[in-house]
């Protein structure tokens, strides 16, 4: 019976390891020392400084069906991590297993039970505490062993338990010590962000924000990556409930949906997520292990995720990783160039096939008003309709004689990217994906205002489409109109094209009824375009955005600097990649051999 228990408690070392470290952490314990042989294959180690056991305490743990956390009937209300007593009894049908405990003032006692049998039963002479040794976990049983993946395997398993469990409790020390290695080392009393980035990557101190909302009895605390700060897989999203680690679709979705059209599809937010509330709310008894909870309310929990990671990256403002690769920095290299005797250093004309495009600096008595004004005097975003695509003055620009985090515009390199002089460094910009998120963000808002301008076409625009994707569009023509977008069907496989949103100017028509089509053929027809503004926002911003291969003037450049200052998440483009990036002066220096 034992065994048939150990199937679903002891999967591998690392659910040992698991139940073994959540009692050290019911224990009471402030430091937990974890040491692993062969990935735990051979060797799991939990010793922790909590409050120990005493010898009938000891025998009472190895029986089926024990235990001491439930301190009456109310299943529902258990608040720590394990409350089944199933683990060690199982865990010792199947390995090894030596439990040594001291309670403070009292005599140490060990007990080693190998596979289901029991081999000593005596006095020990131990520090306060519990120590729990686990050796040759299905060595007796091939058939479960068989199964087991590589030490490497095994090993990595046991990382990710301890380091999650070491990420809910930051007020507990933890120590993993494997082949003379110590991967996890971390001091009690840390802060939780503190912790978290100690656990992932130092980096992420730096380019996340903090996340916290209270909403009725249940609180959201943790922190979340900048958009650009993102992983290939989703392995760096650690989720918590009342301090327990779980694996909860409905909180990975609500995660999913708050990060949307900040990042590609192929990437992933990193993210650490604490929920409190009380017990009573949440259903921690799901799953065996309890890696799966059940919230009482799972639409006001999604609905707090979404709201409270939104508004933290919203307070991020135009925040991106700013530090360039070291790799690209590596690259960087000083080569003489042999001088052109047919063109002079000061000529500002430039040679046929060169790909960097300079501008003539700006006049040093114009004001950054002046620049902010250069579209002609326009006190709309919807006038600048004529302007093709241009990029726009800024929404909220930014009172002069104030510092500007992006610097001055100096110049345009490869028609792509903005050269600013900033006041600790040199400023990179993207100028597609900085105005295509611009774009965006000023629609989103307009969407939601209900006020989307629409700039009517002088000829009318006809897309040839399959029937099916007119079909598609014909049915949502009248929700596309809230976008500022007037369509009409024109046939059995043809749109006419009477009016576009204003803010996008006269683009790509073509291209932008054609990915709507391909847009909503992918949708859930049950749902309307509002609910999917984020897709359909993003589709239009795309097509609406200053092109790369585009010359700008000094005076675009400034004004596109200044909105990004003001708009959120200008930080990264509508796919997740930076819209901007500085070299510190430090870095410069570096380059050319001064640091």
């Amino acid at each position: 019976m034992n065994r048939i228990a150990a199937g679903e408690v002891v999967e591998r070392p690392a659910s040992a390891l698991k139940e073994l470290v959540e009692n050290a952490i019911d224990a009471g314990s402030t430091q937990i020392n974890i040491r692993l042989e062969q990935g735990g294959l051979s060797l799991v180690e939990v010793t922790d400084n909590g409050c120990g056991m005493s010898r009938d305490d000891i025998a009472l743990a190895l029986e089926r069906h024990a235990t001491s956390k439930l301190p009456d009937e109310s299943i529902e209300l258990v608040t720590t991590m394990g409350f089944r007593g199933e683990a060690l009894p199982s865990i010792a049908s199947v390995a090894k297993l030596t439990i040594e405990s001291r309670i403070k003032d009292q005599d140490g006692w060990c007990r080693i039970i190998d596979h289901g049998e029991l081999i000593e039963d005596s006095p020990a002479a131990v520090p306060p505490g519990t120590r729990v040794r686990v050796e040759q976990l299905f060595a007796k049983i091939p058939a479960r062993r068989k199964f087991l993946r590589t030490a490497r395997s095994e090993y990595a398993a046991c990382v990710d338990v301890v380091r999650r469990l070491a990420m809910a409790r930051p007020d507990i020390g933890f120590v993993l010590e494997h082949e003379k290695r110590k991967p996890i080392a971390v001091q009690a009393d840390e802060t939780g962000p503190d912790r978290v980035a100690a656990l992932t990557n130092r980096e992420l101190r730096a380019n996340s924000v903090a996340v916290d909302l209270m909403r009725e009895d249940v609180r959201l605390t943790g922190v979340a990556g900048l958009p650009t700060y993102n992983r290939g897989v989703a392995d760096h999203q650690f989720l918590f409930v009342n301090g327990r680690p779980v694996k909860d679709r409905l909180i990975v979705g609500a995660v999913r949906g708050a990060y949307a059209e900040m990042l590609a599809r192929d990437r992933h937010p990193v993210v650490a997520l604490f929920i409190d509330m009380p017990p009573e709310l949440v259903d921690v008894n799901v799953h065996p292990a309890k890696t799966e909870v059940r919230f009482r309310e799972p639409a006001m929990i999604r609905g707090m995720i979404v709201s409270g990671l939104r508004r933290a990256l919203d307070e991020g403002g135009f925040r991106a990783v700013q530090r360039p690769a070291d790799s690209a920095l590596a690259n960087w290299q000083s080569e003489p160039v042999a001088p052109d005797p047919q063109t002079s250093i000061f000529s500002t004309q430039s040679r046929p096939g060169q790909r960097s495009t300079f501008v003539t600096p700006p006049n040093h008595g114009a004001t950054l008003a002046d620049d902010a004004r250069a579209f002609g005097g326009f006190d709309r975003p919807e006038d600048l309709a004529p302007l093709m695509g241009r990029a726009a003055e800024a929404v909220e620009p930014v009172p002069d004689g104030v510092s500007h985090p992006l610097g001055i515009a100096r110049g345009q390199v490869a028609k792509t990217y903005i050269v600013a002089e900033a006041d600790d460094g040199l400023v990179i910009v993207d100028q597609h994906a900085a105005h295509e998120r611009l774009v965006l963000e000023r629609m989103r808002k307009a969407v939601e205002g209900g006020s989307v301008a629409s700039q009517a076409m002088l000829m009318p625009e006809v897309v040839e489409l399959d029937e099916n994707a007119c079909d598609r569009l014909e049915s949502r023509s009248a929700e596309l109109s809230e976008f500022g977008l007037e369509l009409e069907r024109f046939g059995p496989s043809a749109i006419l094209v009477r009016s576009t949103p204003a803010m996008l100017g006269a683009g790509d028509v073509k291209g932008l009824i054609t990915d709507l089509a391909d847009e909503l053929g992918a949708y859930d027809q049950a749902l309307s375009l509002k609910e999917r503004i984020d897709h359909v926002a993003s589709t239009m911003a795309c097509h609406g955005s200053v092109r790369a291969g585009r010359v700008l003037n000094i005076q675009e450049m400034n004004a596109l600097l200044r909105e990004m200052e003001v708009t959120p998440h200008s930080g990264q483009c509508n796919h997740g990649r930076p819209t901007w990036v500085k070299l510190a002066h430090g870095d410069i220096e570096k380059l050319f051999g001064r640091k």
